[in-house]
């Protein structure tokens, strides 16, 4: 019995797979055809970026004609709204605690190791050099040697290899090397570990950075300029 069902199994996984690698697309013969499948195209767009990207699609296609062709709805405006917000928040919350998940559990790990320090605000640091010079305050210029990395080594930035500091605004640059400029003498050399949130957040920078990366910085404070 257990093997017939198996076998069952199987043929239907196989079945749905090959259902799916034979997708046709419609014909779009007609004017109408390509402006109906346009808007599904832009919607459907709009829905994934803004990160929904399951639908009961037999409900969708009754709400689409509940408004286009009966102006006769089973749910009014404000109520529909809420419901979108609340299922995005909901949906992005989850991912972020997905994708979060690796950067929490190295910053836990990074905290009891000897040397490094945390802040309130979540950042984490190391002093590898302390310097005696002055230390930076908000709309001050500096300028600074740094390499960047990400939690599993890899390195997405450094001025070392441009072998040309990068000057830049204490208040221009992400929000942890903000809080840490702000505390560095000049003539520091620091290694900063820095959470998502006070680093580019759901912001992908490119392919080099993924979204919510905690990220890895060795600064050099060499000046500060003005």
């Amino acid at each position: 019995m257990m093997k017939n069902l198996t076998i069952v199994v199987l043929l239907f996984i196989l079945t749905q797979g090959k259902i799916k690698a034979q997708h046709n697309h419609t014909d779009l013969a007609t004017e109408i055809d390509s402006v109906s499948y346009a808007i599904g195209m832009n919607i459907a767009n709009s829905l994934k970026s803004g990160g929904i990207d399951t639908l009961n699609f037999e409900v969708f296609t009754e709400a689409v004609k509940d408004v286009l062709i009966y102006n006769h709805v089973n749910m009014d405006a404000q109520l529909s709204n809420t419901v979108i917000n609340n299922y995005v928040s909901k949906t992005k919350a989850a991912k972020m605690e997905s994708l979060t998940a690796e950067g929490k559990a190295f910053l836990a790990e990074n905290a009891k190791k000897k040397g490094v320090i945390s802040l309130p605000s979540g950042l984490q640091y190391k002093v590898i050099n302390e310097g005696n010079g002055a230390i930076p305050i908000d709309g001050q210029t500096v300028k600074t040697h740094y390499r960047g990395t990400l939690i599993n080594g890899k390195q997405f930035d450094s001025s070392y290899d441009r072998g040309q500091p990068a000057t830049f605004g204490v208040n221009q640059v992400i929000a942890g090397w903000t809080e840490a400029l702000k505390l560095m003498p000049v003539g520091s050399k620091w290694e900063l570990y820095i959470p998502q949130n006070l680093a580019y957040g759901e912001r992908a920078m490119g392919s080099n950075i993924p979204a919510y990366s905690t990220l890895i910085f060795t600064i050099e404070l060499l000046e500060i300029v003005k």
